[in-house]
């Protein structure tokens, strides 16, 4: 049975936390065209990403698989066709019939209507609010025995904000990175750096370009030390404790909110 595209839960507070490769589930009409592995799919998408998502007043769980729809690509790229699309993966047997592929963009499509009816009435109650956008990504590319991407270029936590006003929305910026770098992360800090390797996709660039006055989208990317990416074996006590370190970060967000609201642009946390 197919599951529903994606789980919304509505919060009253301007804090929203979405994962959108979270979903595994496969249209049944889709399945059997597809070329790709479950365990390829699995290595990448962003299982356990929904967890983290408690962190929000408003809550968006993708269910779909991204190798159905990526609802963090633009509608015209949305649907992998080619390798170069995902990876290198060879995705379809052969390609899809368009009529299949136009009720996947419907979703698509159905998504970001939703979405956009779900901020508007943000804005309207809170007139700012913070995107929590959740994902992960692998760092053992070349197989579960090879050696890690250089750290270097790959920070256990990635905050992407390529696609917002970085000046505008600097204190915020700026005190999440702080109180996400000073969390006690199991006796120790975490590496957390801004758009080293990732920078933000389709999905914050829509909602600021749809709510350039009043969105700020965290793009945050965590790096999949927390669990073998090849087998999808999860160190549940990790898996928790990032929760708990982005929680953490809440109170001074709602309290960098305000400044922005004030409109104070200064450099009140910035990063040393």
């Amino acid at each position: 049975m197919t599951l529903s595209s994606w789980v919304l839960t509505k919060g009253d507070g301007p804090i929203v936390a979405v994962t959108l490769h979270d979903g595994h589930d496969i249209r049944e009409e889709v399945a059997p065209l597809l070329s790709v592995t479950e365990a390829d799919r699995w290595r990448e998408e962003d299982p356990y990403t929904a967890h983290w998502t408690k962190i929000g007043d408003t809550r968006i769980v993708a269910r779909r698989s991204r190798f159905e729809f990526d609802l963090n690509r633009r509608r015209d790229k949305a649907v992998y066709i080619k390798p170069e699309d995902a990876w290198g993966l060879k995705v379809w047997k052969k390609r899809p019939p368009r009529a299949i592929i136009e009720r996947s963009l419907a979703e698509h499509d159905a998504f970001y209507a939703t979405l956009e009816g779900v901020l508007s009435d943000l804005e309207r109650r809170h007139g700012r609010f913070i995107i929590f956008e959740l994902h992960t990504y692998n760092h053992l590319r070349f197989g579960p025995d090879s050696l890690p991407a250089d750290p270097r270029y790959n920070p256990e936590i990635n905050i992407g904000t390529g696609t917002l006003d970085r000046q505008r929305w600097a204190p915020v910026i700026n005190r999440f990175t702080k109180d996400l770098q000073t969390f006690n992360f199991l006796g120790r800090h975490l590496d957390v750096r801004e758009n080293i390797n990732f920078s933000g996709g389709y999905f914050p660039r829509w909602v600021h370009q749809t709510f350039p006055d009043s969105a700020c989208v965290l793009s945050i990317e965590v790096k999949k030390f927390f669990m073998n990416e090849w087998t999808n074996e999860v160190d549940i006590v990790q898996l928790d404790a990032i929760r708990q370190a982005l929680q953490s970060t809440v109170p001074g967000i709602l309290e960098a909110l305000n400044q922005v609201d004030a409109g104070v642009t200064s450099n009140a946390y910035q990063l040393v």
